[in-house]
């Protein structure tokens, strides 16, 4: 838990204000409540006052320090809905359908993150990663000069010889299905991004295969050796200081003994502390075990990419998993901007 109550303490000096639209869900209200209680920030419901405190009575949780907002009954639905509008007006989007629209929690609290009143949003626990993305899309959008949205999974392991003393981030566990060569660079910048801005380490990424180095992967998986290629090139041009090595097997990065035998010469082999997968099905596959039948600590979705920050848990997320990712999600709000220059204009008003 060394890592988490890093972020803990480096968010109490620079609190902020993260939006939960899933207010009546009992492990986001738990997770609130602990978000304020550690001196975070301020926590956003979003839902129904009514279910809301009957379920903060249930589970004996007070309400003080949490904000409640019933997008049906905000005094912003009206302007929501309008900056809605200007933001689809290519789509020729009707006056009725921004308010029903805006009507829908993750509509409402990704408005709520584009218009500056939170600093970032979590949600995710009841719902599929689509159902998710579609309203950030919509609504908050793509930071300037980013192609390709991806989602990163950090997890903290009891072993810290793994990773970065314990801390490893995978990429992508959500977003981009079968990247192509240019996605799967961009991810790997992202990620390394991410990890350097956030926990301030020296990034070694492995993009993974089924083989290490011997030409025998298909075009499907032989990408990624142009694709670090290329990583290596935009790494240079956004002044990141990080190492980039594929095609490895998983051991081949993982495992030091591994490595010195396939590859001596290799800054990430055996040391890697971000891992890019090919595809999302494997890199899915793999948080998910890694989650599961270890004893690390998992704290994703943090989506990478975006105007301004946000998460998506999963479905199987505990209120403790909840907690972390609120913590980094408002870590990486703090310099958001360091990360993505120019993130975070304003919205049309007219």
């Amino acid at each position: 838990m060394q890592f988490i109550g890093t972020v803990i303490e480096k968010l109490q000096r620079h609190p902020k204000r993260i939006v939960f639209p899933e207010g009546t869900e009992p492990r986001v209200l738990q997770a609130a409540r602990q978000f304020h209680c550690l001196r975070l920030g301020a926590p956003i419901l979003l839902g129904d006052r009514v279910k809301i405190e009957a379920l903060a009575a249930i589970l004996k949780v007070p309400l003080d320090g949490l904000r409640i907002i019933n997008p049906e009954e905000s005094s912003e639905l009206d302007n929501f809905a309008r900056v809605f509008r200007l933001l689809a007006r290519p789509r020729g989007l009707k006056a009725m359908e921004a308010h029903a629209a805006m009507r829908n929690p993750n509509f409402f609290g990704s408005m709520m993150v584009a218009m500056r009143q939170a600093d970032g949003m979590v949600t995710g626990t009841n719902v599929a990663t689509t159902a998710v993305l579609r309203p950030l899309i919509q609504t908050i959008r793509l930071a300037p000069g980013i192609s390709t949205a991806a989602a990163c999974a950090v997890m903290e392991f009891e072993n810290t010889a793994i990773g970065e003393n314990g801390v490893l981030v995978l990429a992508d566990v959500a977003v981009v299905p079968d990247p192509d060569m240019q996605e799967l660079a961009d991810i790997a910048v992202s990620t390394a991004e991410f990890a350097r801005q956030l926990f301030g380490f020296r990034p070694r990424v492995a993009f993974l295969s089924y083989g290490t180095k011997d030409g025998t992967a298909p075009a499907a998986i032989g990408k990624i050796p142009a694709a670090v290629a290329l990583a290596e090139q935009k790494a240079r041009a956004h002044g990141l200081e990080a190492d980039f090595d594929g095609e490895l097997q998983a051991d081949t990065a993982m495992v030091p003994d591994i490595a010195a035998r396939k590859l001596p010469d290799s800054k990430v082999a055996g040391h890697a502390n971000v891992l890019i997968f090919p595809d999302l099905p494997s890199a899915n596959i793999a948080y998910k075990l890694l989650r599961h039948l270890s004893n690390a600590h998992a704290y994703g979705h943090i989506l990478l990419g975006l105007d301004h920050p946000a998460a998506d848990v999963s479905r199987g997320s505990t209120a403790h998993d909840i907690l972390g990712v609120a913590a980094l999600v408002g870590l990486q709000s703090i310099a958001y901007e360091r990360l993505y220059p120019g993130a975070g204009q304003p919205l049309p008003q007219k």
